[in-house]
Parts: structure tokens; sequence; C-alpha cells
């Protein structure tokens, strides 16, 4: 009685899998992944790690056609100075204000009222960002 073989006749079915070149590809696969974990982790700890000023609008008031009250919080590092960018738009959505406010000082928590001058009577009042400096 014969017995049926284990591996299919040569060629019969496609080619038959080589075992070398589905490790190497494996191993490519793991350095390539290791380098991007690596180029993501670089990337967010600067932007985390360095950015020693953020801040948020709390409220903001159009007080006339020419300005608009801004209320902000801002958290920095203590000794730190900085300046955060507040602009404002109207209705039709154009950029009608725009300004940086300089924070410095001791403080870690700042509350603080500012007045963004506009062009225009301006209906938003957006924080664009902070930076040291």
């Amino acid at each position: 009685m014969s017995t049926a073989s284990t591996r299919p006749p040569e060629g019969r079915y496609g080619r038959v899998s080589d075992e070398r070149a589905d490790r190497r590809l494996k191993v490519l696969g793991g350095v390539l992944g290791a380098v991007l974990l690596a180029v993501v982790g670089f990337f967010a700890y600067h932007y985390v790690g360095q950015n020693k000023i953020s801040a948020e609008v709390i409220t903001f008031k159009a007080t006339s056609d020419d300005a608009v009250r801004v209320h902000l919080e801002v958290r920095k590092d203590a000794g730190v100075s900085g300046y955060c960018t507040v602009r404002s738009q109207a209705e039709d959505g154009a950029e009608v204000g725009r300004a940086d406010f300089r924070f410095s000082g001791a403080d870690t928590r700042i509350d603080q009222v500012v007045t963004l001058r506009t062009t225009a009577r301006g209906t938003t009042a957006e924080l664009l960002g902070c930076h040291t400096g």
C-alpha cells in the first residue's frame, strides 16, 4: 500500500513559498515599524515637551465695531515668558483682527482679559497658538 506525499508536486500548484524570503520580509517590517514608532515619539516629545505655554479662550465679547474683549487662561512654567496669538473673524468668515499677547513672570496660571482691536465687528475670538520667547 502506498501513502500520499504531504508535499504537492513541484510546480503543480504554483511556486513553493520561500521561507527565507518570508523571514526577511518579517524582519524588514519589524525594523520599519520600529523606525516609524521612533519618529512619531520624537515629534510627540517635541510637541508636548517643548510647549511650555498653553492657553484657552474662556469667553469673548464684541464690545464695539472695532474691538473684541477676550478672557484668556494661560498656563506656563514658572519664569517662562512668551506670547499667545488670538484672531477674530467677521460673520462672513473674513479675518478682522489678529494680535499677539505677551505673558511673563513667575505665575504658572494667568487669567487675563485682553482687548483685540478689529477692522470690523468681530463675531469670534480664536486662539491660534502660544509660543515661548
